[in-house]
This record gives structure tokens, sequence and C-alpha cells, in this order.
């Protein structure tokens, strides 16, 4: 067992993971890791449902010509002066910090927007497509706390962080790994990007975020992909190989971090997602119509912005539209709002010809039934709204508030059933399929159990779980009766136990070393404490 898969291993802050040497690019393809479970191989799933129209056209352009009014006659404010500038030199209307921008001018810009794009990370092998019918899973993002059955509810540190970016690569159903898994307190802002990009880019060899939290962390992340990756400047930005996720502070405000991380981002090829937050009856209107016209303006604004600057960069339209429990102001997710939002939103993301991205999110605050209701909601509203890129699909609790290993686990059991269910055989109609000479052969008396059809097809005739038990209450009690929670902690200590890293080139990892050593002699990134 090697030191960062030790599970009694106390890191310090400054404790980088340790690496498998050697393997270089040669060795990306071969399976990592003990096999703890039987999963699916790695795949970009394709959705092959009619997508959920809850609208008609009257409503989408309803919706349109209310987000084009509120841009026109409200507008937007832009805290980021550069931005400003932009906007002046486009012809958009710039008063104190508010913008105001016509709607010919951002269906012009949207025009430029591509409706489909790829993300090539440091292992090619790992290349996922962002729009058309493929749908993406990553890891849940940015919780400040971490659950197991264990700590129960704790701050988040480095070591937890770690642990979950080894269930992200281990999951051949997580695409890519986004933000934090949970951030880890234990460092300071000022190094932390250093850090976690570090160990990122160490225990994965997926496609990577970077949080546009100022200049110097955008930069260095740049960086730090580039290095992974052993390419030249031009080989970085000849082509998409990372991405920011921004959102927008509701209502109708734009910070100066995040924009100028886009446009950091795009400025070098880099794809940027713009997914306003809004709460219904908070942050935005009551009514869910009204809150998607405000996410849908909020959204479209910096878009349009991106698409002036470098027309044609890759931009993603995101969707986090849900309602408050009006009885306390808490965040609600997975629920009927929510799924009508989300499908809303994906007709508005088709009639702009945008790639969508939506989430997979809860309220309830441990792994349990509540946890997996809600967030199967929002999983199944992400697949009827054609949604492309789904954040936070394993590991989310509490309103994003906690990152939990056993509940990335359970995700993961549902996650490789919506991939099972997309799969072409199920739906097959061929001869064989269709399965006339098996009923025939079988005829009123007999049972298929035996019969030549099911032998030839039965081990590979329906999805296997890894998590889910299937026997009976009696059979299950005598075997410890051991709740799916339960199951899930044990088996994602075991999975990180026996975890092995991606091979990276030894030559690349020690530039990536000297990289962070250099940079946090330096200082890092700027703080006020």
């Amino acid at each position: 067992m090697n030191e960062a898969s030790d599970p009694d291993r106390k890191d310090s802050a400054d404790t980088p993971p340790r690496r498998r040497r050697g393997g270089g690019r040669s060795g990306n393809a071969r399976r990592q890791g003990h096999e703890v479970i039987r999963q699916m191989p790695w795949r970009l799933p394709e959705n092959t449902d009619r997508p959920t129209e809850p609208l008609d056209e009257a409503g989408i352009l309803a919706i349109h010509d209310g987000a084009m009014r509120v841009l026109e006659e409200v507008g937007i404010e832009f805290l980021n002066d550069e931005a400003r500038d932009l906007f002046r030199q486009a012809g958009c209307l710039v008063e104190g910090t508010n913008v105001r921008m016509g709607r010919d001018w951002v269906m012009e810009m949207l025009g430029r927007a591509p409706a489909s794009f790829t993300l090539t990370p440091r292992n090619p092998d790992r290349q996922i497509t962002v729009g058309g019918r493929t749908i993406l899973f990553g890891n849940v993002s940015s919780p400040p706390n971490y659950w197991d059955m264990e700590t129960g509810k704790v701050p988040g540190t480095r070591r937890h962080c770690a642990d979950l970016l080894k269930l992200t690569q281990y999951f051949n159903c997580m695409h890519f790994a986004g933000g934090y898994p949970v951030e880890p307190v234990d460092i300071h802002p000022a190094v932390r990007h250093l850090d976690v990009l570090h160990d990122k880019l160490v225990l994965t060899d997926k496609v990577v975020h970077a949080y546009s939290l100022g200049p110097e962390r955008v930069e260095d992340v740049m960086e730090m992909v580039r290095i992974a990756g052993g390419l030249s400047d031009e080989e970085f930005a000849a082509t998409p190989r990372m991405y920011t996720n921004i959102n927008s502070t509701s209502p109708l405000k734009h910070d100066w971090p995040m924009i100028d991380g886009c446009l950091r981002l795009i400025r070098r090829g880099q794809a940027a997602y713009v997914t306003p937050f809004t709460l219904a009856g908070a942050m935005a209107p009551v009514t869910m119509a009204g809150a998607v016209t405000l996410s849908i303006a909020e959204a479209l604004s910096a878009i349009a912005l991106f698409q002036w600057v470098v027309p044609g960069c890759p931009c993603v339209l995101g969707t986090f539209t849900s309602n408050v429990d009006m009885k306390s102001g808490a965040p609600a997710f997975g629920t009927p709002e929510y799924i009508r939002a989300t499908q809303m939103t994906g007709q508005m993301a088709r009639f702009y010809g945008l790639p969508l991205r939506a989430s997979g999110s809860c309220a309830a605050n441990v792994p349990d039934g509540q946890a997996m209701w809600e967030t199967s909601n929002a999983l199944w509203s992400a697949i009827q709204s054609g949604t492309n890129v789904v954040y936070h699909a394993a590991g989310w609790l509490e309103g994003g508030l906690i990152g939990s290993p056993a509940k990335f686990v359970m995700d993961c059991e549902v996650l490789q059933q919506i991939q099972r269910y997309f799969e072409p055989a199920l739906t097959a109609t061929a001869p064989g399929d269709i399965a006339v000479d098996a009923i025939a052969e079988v005829g009123s008396a007999g049972h298929f159990f035996g019969a030549a059809h099911t032998r030839e097809r039965y081990t590979t005739a329906f999805y296997e779980p890894f998590l889910s038990d299937w026997r009976n209450y009696e059979a299950w009690d005598l075997a410890g009766g051991v709740w799916t929670a339960e199951r899930a902690h044990f088996l994602w200590k075991e999975i990180v136990a026996s975890f092995e890293p991606p091979p990276l080139d030894p030559a690349i990892a020690e530039e990536l070393d000297a990289f962070v050593t250099r940079r946090k002699a330096e200082g890092g990134a700027p703080t006020d404490f």
C-alpha cells in the first residue's frame, strides 16, 4: 500500500500524495488499481430519450422575451471594470455598473457559440464531448464540510479532499473532476489551489476545473494543467483542455473575479460555464417561469460578452434554479419545482443552441432515503431536460454544505443504472430480441430459466448492482442486516485503501512539483489574512 492510500496516514497540508512513477502516456489506458467492484467500463453515455418539454412554443418565446426585456430595460450589474469597457466597445449602454444590451446584439453573439465541443485532459483517452446527446457526470464540488459514518460532520481537510478525488478517478461513471470535492480548510487559501490542483492532477487523469477566484489562482491552474499534459503554450491554447464554472450573484449581478477568470480562460482557448444560482422566492421570483427568466438573462449577459471577446469560444448555459422552504428560507433540491425549472431551462438551451449544465443535489443531511429520492429526482430531471453536464452528481449532502464518500458510492450506483438505461441493447428489436422462437420453445407450461435463449444471454441481460442488495429480508438479516449507507461506507474505504494513482511521467511530475514549490515560495494568491 502506498502512502497516499494509507487510511491511517496523517497528512499535513504541505504533504502531497505519493505518485506511482512511470507508465507515461502509453500506460494511461491500463486499468488502475485493485478492482474492488465490477463496474461498467469508461464511456460517454448518449441520452437517446426525447426531452420532456413542458413549455409550448408560446411559452418558450415568453421566457425569451422576458429575458431580453430584463437585459434591455433593467440591465445586469457588472462589477468588473474591463467587462464594462468591453460592453461599451460593443455598443451596449453602460451606466455606472449597470449594463443594458439589445436583444439583436445578444442573439448575434449567441449565434457565435458552438453547440458542442471537446475537453481533452492529460490522458487523451479521457477526452469528453460537451454537447449533443452526450451526458456527463462529475463529483460534488465546493462543500466546506465532510461527513462519513466515523467522523460525522467535520470541516473538510486535504485528506478528505484527496479521498474523494480517488473516488472520482476510480468510478468510470465520473467523467470529470470538477471543483474541490470538499474544501480543505486546513490549507491556507493563498496556496490551497496549488495543493488541491496538484493532488487532482496526480490522483486523476480526467478533465479538471479552475475556480475563478482571482487572477493568480486562474493563471496557476492553467499553467499546472499545461504542465501535467506535457504541452507547450501553443498546444494548450489550441483546443479546450479545462474549464471554469461561475455563478452570478443573483439577482442581476456578476462579480469581478468570476468574469475576470472567464475572460482569462477563453482568451487561452478554454471553456466557461455560466450557472446562475436562482432560488425562487429568495434570489429570484417565486414563480418558476420568473426564476428561469432571471436565470436565462443573467447567464446570457455573460455568454454574450465572452462571444464578443472571443468569437466561438466554448460556453455552457448552466441552470441551478430551485425553490426555498418558505418556512425557514433553507434551499430545497430535487423538488417538483426544481424538476420543472430544469426541464424548462433545457428547452431554452436548445432554443439558443447552447450546451446545458445541471446538477445532482439534495437537502438531506445524511445519506438516507431523502438524500436518494431528492438526488434521483435531480438526476432524472437532468436526463429529461437534455442536460449535457451534470455537476454534483455524486457525494452531495446538506444543500451542498457536505461532501460524503458514502453518498458518493450510493450515487454512483444510481449513475451506473442510468448509463445502463441508455444502452441500445435494452430497446433492441432484432429477431433474437423479439424472441418468438424462444417463446415457442418454452410454450405455456415451461419457464425461461433453462431456455437456450436465456443461457446465451443471462450474464449480460440485466444490470448487476455493486451496492444494492436484492436478497429477501431473511437472507439479508442472516448476513448481518447491513443498511445501504453502511455498505457504502465499507466500500469506499476499501476503494481508497487499494487506490493506485494513474501513471504520470516522472519528468512531468517533477516539473509540476517544482512549479507548486516556486509559487508557494512566492506567496501564492494574495489574501488579506
